[in-house]
C-alpha cells in the first residue's frame, strides 16, 4: 500500500509552467532516488510536496489523506521531512538550538529519533553543539540539516541534493546515515545528481524529465537500459 501518491501534480513560478503532471507513488520503508538533468523539475517538485511552491492542480496524499493544500507547518506535522539542497540552517544559533527547532512528537509514541542519537551518527556535531550554526563548515551545515530534520520524527524523508560540493568522507557519513534511517522505518525521496550513489542506494529510480516522471524503475533496470540514460540523463 502506498504512503505518499502523487497524481499530476502541476506547479508554476510566474508564468513559467515547471511540473506539468507529476505521477509517483512511495511505499512505506523505500529509498527512491529522483535524476534528471538540471531544469527537469526535480527540486520544485520536493518543495511542491512540502507546501514551499504551491501546487497549480493535482493531489498530494500521505495515507491516503490529502496533504497538497496544506501550509508546511501542517505537512511537517502530517509525517514529512525536508532536507532542502540550500540547508538554510539558523546562521546565529548553536547546533543545539538548531536541534530544538526541529523537535516534534513523534506520530506512533516511539521517540526513536533524539539529540543523542544525532551525536552518534554525527559525533562532529556534538563537539561543536555550542557553536553557532553559521560557522560550521558546509558538511557540518548538512548534517546539521539532516538531523534537524529527523527530530521531527518524519516518516518519508525529502532530501535534495545532500551530496553536492561535499569531500568523499562526508558523502559517505551521510549515505551511511540514510541507509541507517531507512532501516529504522523511515522512507526516502532522494533527489541526487551523482548517479553512482542514486542507484546503490535506491530500491527504485525515478527520472524526471520536462516537469513530469519519466521512468520509474529498479537501479538494475536503468543500468541495463543505455537508451534511457542517453535521453535523459547525459549532456549532449
Amino acid at each position: 500500500m502506498s504512503l505518499l501518491t502523487v497524481r499530476n501534480l502541476h506547479a508554476h513560478y510566474g508564468k513559467s509552467h515547471v511540473l506539468t503532471g507529476v505521477n509517483l507513488q512511495i511505499l512505506p520503508r523505500e529509498i527512491v532516488s529522483v535524476l534528471g538533468r538540471n531544469g527537469s523539475g526535480r527540486s520544485t517538485m520536493l518543495k511542491a510536496l512540502m507546501g514551499l511552491v504551491p501546487p497549480s492542480a493535482g493531489s498530494v496524499l500521505l495515507d491516503g489523506a490529502e496533504i497538497g493544500r496544506d501550509p508546511p507547518y501542517r505537512i511537517v506535522r502530517a509525517g514529512l521531512g525536508y532536507v532542502p539542497e540550500e540547508r538554510l540552517v539558523f546562521g546565529n544559533l548553536t547546533v543545539e538550538e538548531n536541534l530544538a527547532i526541529g523537535m516534534q512528537p513523534s506520530h506512533d509514541g516511539k521517540n526513536i529519533w533524539t539529540v543523542s542519537r544525532m551525536y552518534e551518527y554525527f559525533p562532529r556535531l556534538k563537539e561543536r553543539r555550542s557553536t553557532q550554526a553559521g560557522n560550521l563548515s558546509g558538511g557540518e551545515q548538512q548534517m546539521l540539516t539532516l538531523c534537524r530534520s529527523l527530530l521531527g520524527h518524519p516518516r518519508i524523508l525529502l532530501v535534495d541534493e545532500p551530496t553536492e560540493g561535499l569531500a568523499p568522507k562526508i558523502v559517505e557519513q551521510l549515505v551511511d546515515v540514510m541507509l541507517d534511517i531507512n532501516k529504522r522505518g523511515v522512507a526516502v525521496l532522494l533527489v541526487e545528481q551523482k548517479m553512482t550513489i542514486a542507484l546503490r542506494i535506491a530500491h527504485r529510480c525515478l527520472i524526471m524529465g520536462r516537469g513530469q516522471i519519466v521512468f520509474d524503475g529498479t537501479p538494475a533496470t536503468l543500468r541495463a537500459d543505455p537508451e534511457i540514460r542517453r535521453r535523459w540523463l547525459e549532456v549532449a
